[in-house]
């Protein structure tokens, strides 16, 4: 008995944490991945498994017998399960919700689905203090037993934190890893009762399975979203991506979805966006025409908008290194978004770590990583700009794409004071009609009236892709007079999560909450 009940215990613990990290998923998928979302989904993980340790020592002591025990595991098994299928209504109302900006629906539909973990959690909590109960026979060793358990279910709570993000969530997704994680932990339990109850109490029990199979196979094809227009949905590793189609453009929207992360038309190559700027950076120096420019890096490369982009306004001869994280991002964008340029070179990975491995020097190095609340720390610091400055030519430059809420610059006064502290000088922009700023740092002294000059000369010149001219003039009419100097960002000290968790909770209770592109 008590080697299946240790088998019991790890099989329980391992499920309790792949429901956790499938629940950041799931919840991901609409609300975002942020941390502030990630505080809410471990702190209420924990207050039902806090209630579940609790009922479980009342239950043991009331009723100490196998077959109380796994029942009530078969019951949190079955609804582990049943998840992902009762939060699918509330996630596409909840969706729908962040396209018209209904805040009062997303908060309720937030707290519903975190709601909906309560069952379930709190009775795999029931387990460990039961299985103690049931494994003490002499109160001398009741320590040297409660150790062993709960040793156990934190092993099986260490596989339990890999296996969905490693394996089942890009695999097969969200809604099956909750299936096969729950179904399995069911099995489990019905064994256990075949074992010390006898068959005919596994057998009052049996539909629990047969309905969670029926559940998944009735629901096989649905899709978490419906947005107007999508085309295709996955999940990978680091992302749950959508791609939509509107009026004529291809979009690639992440998590949340309220971000434009790449966009494709074939007819037109200008967008009002960012991408477009990410060209612009060397036209602060006197006198630079586009062959000047050779070799450019992306940080956080998507779909390949502004490697297409870059590509048309300096010809295939510019080399391209593109750096993304998820390369299931990459493979959306060869299927959608016509990212095939010989001239591209992809390096999956983390991009600080691989542009410091580089034995490159770039005219251009574009960061497009920052989107709140999704900004990586390690990539805004006193040494993350030293490593661009670094891997830039002698008039090389540095640009970011910044988002920010209406009224609240820190991040992007934060950003420009560490940049200012490794480059001469440091420009910003914001792009008309969005929340984004452009920050250009140049590794040489520059001026805007240098930008200006190389807009009146080069707008004359027929050669000139008429993408770069329209760019530079935007760039131009947009620039800010200056940013405020404030906290340099370093690798021991970046309050970015502080930042940008502010900045989220003020524009939510404001009654807004999208972040364009």
């Amino acid at each position: 008995m008590k080697r299946y009940l240790l088998f019991t215990v790890f099989i329980s613990g391992m499920t309790t944490l792949a429901a956790e990290l499938a629940a950041g998923r799931l919840i991901g998928n609409v609300f975002g991945t942020s941390n502030l979302v990630w505080a809410s989904i471990i702190g209420l993980i924990l207050i039902y498994l806090t209630l579940g340790y609790f009922l479980g020592g009342k239950w043991a002591d009331q009723n100490p017998t196998p077959l109380a025990m796994y029942r009530i595991l078969a019951w949190g098994a079955f609804t582990v399960g049943l998840v992902p299928y009762a939060a699918v209504p509330v996630l596409r109302s909840a969706a729908d919700a962040f396209e018209a900006l209904s805040v009062g629906i997303m908060a309720g539909s937030f707290i519903v689905v975190l709601i909906l973990f309560i069952v379930p959690i709190t009775l795999l909590g029931t387990i460990s203090p039961y299985a103690i109960r049931l494994s003490v026979d002499d109160a001398s060793k009741a320590g040297q037993i409660s150790g062993q358990i709960y040793a156990v279910s934190t092993l099986g709570s260490f596989i339990g934190t890999f296996l969905p993000t490693l394996v089942f969530i890009p695999t097969i997704g969200t809604t099956k890893t909750f299936l096969v994680f729950g179904l399995f932990l069911l099995l489990v339990a019905l064994a256990g009762l075949a074992k010390f109850a006898g068959r005919r109490e596994m057998l009052k029990l049996i539909w629990m399975p047969i309905l969670l199979a029926l559940i998944a196979v009735l629901f096989a094809n649905q899709s978490l979203k419906n947005n107007t227009g999508q085309v295709y949905e996955t999940e990978s590793e680091y992302n749950y991506i959508q791609v939509q189609e509107a009026n004529g453009f291809t979009l690639l929207r992440l998590n949340d979805g309220q971000g434009i992360h790449s966009i494709y038309h074939p007819d037109t190559l200008f967008y009002n966006g960012p991408w477009e700027q990410f060209s612009v950076g060397p036209f602060f120096y006197e006198d630079r025409s586009p062959d000047d420019v050779r070799r450019m890096a992306i940080v956080g490369l998507a779909a390949g908008t502004a490697a297409r982009q870059a590509t048309a306004i300096y010809g295939g001869d510019l080399q391209i290194d593109g750096f993304e994280l998820d390369p299931r991002i990459v493979e959306v964008g060869y299927e959608y978004f016509h990212m095939g340029s010989p001239n591209l070179n992809i390096i999956i990975g983390d991009g600080r770590l691989n542009l410091d491995r580089s034995p490159e020097r770039y005219d251009i190095i574009a960061v497009d990583a920052y989107k709140p609340p999704y900004i990586p720390p390690h990539m805004t610091t006193l040494e993350f700009f030293t490593i661009c400055a670094s891997h830039l030519t002698e008039n090389g430059v540095l640009t970011l794409n910044v988002g920010s809420t209406p009224g609240d610059r820190r991040l992007i006064d934060g950003l420009a004071t560490t940049m200012a502290q490794v480059f001469p000088t440091v420009h910003t922009m914001d792009i008309p009609g969005t929340l984004n700023t452009m920050i250009f740092a140049t590794k040489q002294p520059t001026t805007p009236d240098a930008l200006l000059a190389n807009v009146q000369r080069l707008g004359q010149d027929a050669s000139i892709n008429p993408l770069l001219v329209t760019a530079m003039s935007s760039t131009y009419l947009h620039l800010n007079p200056a940013y405020e100097t404030t906290t340099v960002f370093t690798d021991d000290l970046a309050p970015i999560e502080w930042i940008v968790n502010d900045m989220v909770v003020r524009f939510v209770l404001q009654g807004g909450l999208e972040f364009l592109q």
